[in-house]
């Protein structure tokens, strides 16, 4: 197969929650520009239908919108059946709908840790167990968990008090394992994407805070663009990482590997 073809994401169909806008719109445009029909939901459906509006504009592709709370099953199990019915399939899943919570550990209010947690950990299993389901019967699908280099290990308070969020993210790296290894039998790919620090409405305060220290310890020496994700997002879609599965992708500028 010709490298163009493996980058290829012509007539696929994407589900991207969290599509709206930051590292969510980002990826939308990537695999738009690679030719993917795009499914866009959040609870925010404005900001959902402005990008599937733009897209569906600049690259002649099919975008529509849908409003869910990823924590509800009633609003995933709709989002995946309306896919469904309007394209045949789902090709790739993007579990990309985030929250976080900023509190010292000894502050944190349980229930903004539970918050958190269902968000980034049972939203994304929802979406994976619903979009999974319809995968396993087309023997074939690319799931990819947007997790964080706060899932990776500690970090410092200096920079980040944000005990939910870490942990969340840790999880949602063991979840893309654990569902690589029982849904590999199925052709099904699932891998995840660990950014670093991107200027996002939700790294805002962070950034404000830490943002010396952080780049600091980024090698690169900047925070992530408008187009650092879009290239590693459309590897794990495409054919071109059809013999990868379980594993994580740390687009960080390599603050990682200097920690």
């Amino acid at each position: 197969m010709h490298i163009h073809q493996l980058f290829d994401l012509t007539g696929k169909t994407a589900i991207i929650t969290g599509g709206g806008r930051g590292l969510g719109e980002q990826m939308a445009e990537g695999l738009a520009e690679a030719g993917a029909n795009l499914v866009l939901c959040s609870r925010k459906i404005d900001a959902c239908e402005q990008v599937a509006n733009r897209l569906r504009e600049e690259h002649g592709i099919k975008a529509v919108a849908f409003s869910c709370d990823v924590t509800n099953a009633e609003d995933v199990e709709a989002v995946v059946e309306e896919t469904i019915d309007q394209f045949g399939q789902i090709d790739i899943l993007i579990n990309n709908s985030g929250a976080t919570w900023g509190a010292q550990t000894l502050e944190m209010p349980v229930e903004a840790f539970q918050k958190v947690m269902n968000v980034n950990v049972t939203g994304t299993f929802l979406m994976s167990q619903k979009v999974g389901a319809q995968m396993v019967k087309q023997k074939s699908g690319k799931i990819i968990n947007i997790s964080s280099v706060a899932g990776l290990g500690g970090a410092d308070p200096r920079f980040m008090e944000t005990i939910g969020y870490n942990a969340s993210k840790g999880a949602v790296i063991t979840m893309t394992k654990d569902l690589a290894v029982k849904w590999g039998q199925h052709n099904i790919q699932v891998n995840a994407l660990a950014p670093g620090f991107f200027p996002t409405k939700m790294s805002k305060v962070v950034l404000e805070q830490g943002g010396d220290f952080i780049l600091d310890r980024t090698p690169l020496g900047r925070f992530g663009s408008e187009e650092d994700l879009k290239g590693a997002a459309l590897f794990l879609a495409s054919g071109a990482s059809n013999y990868i599965t379980g594993d994580v992708i740390v687009v960080d500028g390599g603050m990682h590997a200097s920690c």
